[in-house]
This record gives structure tokens, C-alpha cells and sequence, in this order.
């Protein structure tokens, strides 16, 4: 550890049916960084032709799931009728708000043949006063999103507000959410303008402030803390943060400010309150019970 570096978590591997995602938010150390409650680092992943992901319809109330690939194809249907398949570099932003269900499968045509899938998937917390907004759905392409090009690093920004460039994706609360890509030898000083931030070492080769990161580790930075990337050689990392929505409950894949509001939305999916996805037939039921668990911010 050192004074950049608050806390360093490691991932937690999910079998997420047919391929392993590790998941560093939550964890037992930590819930949130800024908004971002959910934090999983999906594969890479092969499948053989005939085989692929096939996560059924499932709800979500009073956050936003944020889906963004390095490589393969997801096609993603959801309850207010939107499909949309999202290749690498592009954006899904999918606000659940007072509830939506979608399901995420790999696309016919890439089932025929060998395919990997292989991104980060994040869940985003909405402030108290947008939870219960209409759901909604939209699909940013790769060309959309701020990138550039800076001596040997490349930037794409998802979502929120860096280096004086806006994302266009709509979002509820201040946040950054990078994709940063280091040649050999190259650095990049992050800002410190959010009060949570932390980054994730998707490859080897990875430096905070010239201390090596194992790959896979998500390092949470201390706040106001000055930090450099850098890296002996070529080097991936995402970069996720913003400013606390304050207290969240997370009990499956409903998250609120409110206990009573997931004792709700299990009432409403057991009954089935929810509304329906366009060509699907299957769901995935409620899990056995368990007491929702409070997610403090740091």
C-alpha cells in the first residue's frame, strides 16, 4: 500500500453460466467508489461454435447497468422494447430506475462460429431523487465517445466529465469512467477532481505512481491524491469514480436507498409485476432468501 493508494481489492470469480467474470464491487472490503456499486471484469471468454452467453431476463430497480466490451458482441433486449447488439468500444446504458428487465445473449450469427467475449460491466447507483425514474435504454457506438491520443496513451471516456471532455451519455451524479490504454514507457497523471476513484489493471505491466499493480486488482486512490500511470510495458486499465450517493441496500440484482423498496421489487418480480421482454420465454426466478445487505460508501 502506499499514500495513493487507500485500499486494493482483489477480484472474487463468478461463474456467470458458461464463462467467469471477476467481480471487485462489491466485496467484503468495499461497496461503492463514487456511484459505482458493481464492478465485474467479464472474461475473456471462448466459446466454441454453438455455445455462448445466455443470461435470461432478469429486473433491476433504481440503478443503471453500463455494458462496455474490448472484444465480441452481446445483443441485449429489455422491457421497454429496446435490442440492441453492442460491439467493443461501444456503450449500453441501461437506466432500470422503477424497474426494467432485460436479458443479455450472444447474437445467432456469432453463435454459429467460435467467439470470445471479453469487458467490464458496471452498475451505477442513482441519487435518492432520480431512483424511481422511467426506465429507459440507449446505445452510444464507438465513434460517439470522446477518444484521443496523447504521448503513447490512448483515452476513451464512457461516461462522465475528464480532461475537459464530456461523454455523451447521460448520466444522473458526477463520475468518471475511463478506458486507458498505455504504450511502453508512456505515463498520464489522473485528476483528482472526484471525491472516490479508483483504478482497475485489466492487464499486467501497470504503474501508480511507479509501484507495480498485479493485474486484476482494483486500487482505490485516496482522495485528492496526486497519481501517474505508467507502465514497463504495454498496459490496459479502466478508471472509475465520482461523488458518494450515500447509503444503498444490494440484495440481489435490486439496489436502493430503501430496504422496503427491495422487499417490493421481490414481491413484484415473484408476482409477475415486471414487464416482459420481447422474444423471451425464459426468466431467472428469485433467489432463496437472504437479509439485503446496507453498502456504505468510504
Amino acid at each position: 500500500m502506499t499514500d495513493s493508494i487507500q485500499q486494493l481489492i482483489e477480484p472474487h470469480v463468478q461463474d456467470l453460466g458458461g464463462f467467469q467474470a471477476r467481480r471487485l464491487l462489491p466485496s467484503d472490503e468495499l461497496a461503492l467508489v463514487g456511484p459505482f456499486i458493481f464492478f465485474d471484469h467479464l472474461g475473456p471468454a471462448v466459446f466454441p461454435p454453438g455455445k455462448g452467453v445466455d443470461v435470461r431476463p432478469h429486473p433491476h430497480i433504481n440503478l443503471a447497468t453500463v455494458t462496455y466490451l474490448f472484444e465480441g458482441v452481446l445483443l441485449h433486449r429489455d422491457s421497454v422494447n429496446s435490442v440492441q447488439e453492442i460491439r467493443p468500444g461501444a456503450v449500453n446504458w441501461m437506466t432500470a430506475g422503477r424497474g426494467i428487465v432485460h436479458s443479455e445473449r450472444t447474437p445467432d450469427d456469432d453463435r454459429a462460429k467460435e467467439a470470445t467475449l471479453h469487458g467490464i460491466q458496471t452498475w451505477v447507483t442513482l441519487p435518492d431523487e432520480h431512483e424511481e425514474t422511467d426506465p429507459w435504454f440507449r446505445h452510444h457506438p464507438a465513434a460517439d465517445l470522446p477518444a484521443w491520443e496523447e504521448a503513447g496513451v490512448s483515452i476513451t471516456l464512457i461516461a462522465g466529465e475528464a480532461y475537459g471532455r464530456t461523454s455523451p451519455v447521460q448520466t444522473f451524479s458526477p463520475m468518471i469512467y475511463l478506458d486507458v490504454k498505455l504504450a511502453p514507457g508512456a505515463q498520464l497523471s489522473l485528476p483528482a477532481n472526484y471525491a472516490e476513484q479508483a483504478v482497475y489493471s485489466v492487464t499486467e505491466g501497470l504503474q501508480i505512481n511507479h509501484v507495480p499493480l498485479e493485474q486484476h486488482r482494483l486500487a482505490v486512490l485516496a482522495a485528492g491524491a496526486s497519481v501517474t500511470l505508467s507502465c514497463d510495458r504495454e498496459a490496459r486499465c479502466i478508471v472509475v469514480g465520482g461523488e458518494p450517493v450515500g447509503k444503498r441496500y444490494k440484495w440481489w440484482n435490486f439496489v436502493s436507498s430503501r430496504l422496503d423498496r427491495i422487499e417490493q421489487a421481490k414481491q413484484d418480480w415473484k408476482e409477475g409485476r415486471f414487464g416482459q421482454v420481447p422474444q423471451e420465454t425464459e426468466f431467472i426466478p428469485l433467489p432463496e432468501e437472504t437479509p439485503p445487505k446496507p453498502e456504505q460508501p468510504l
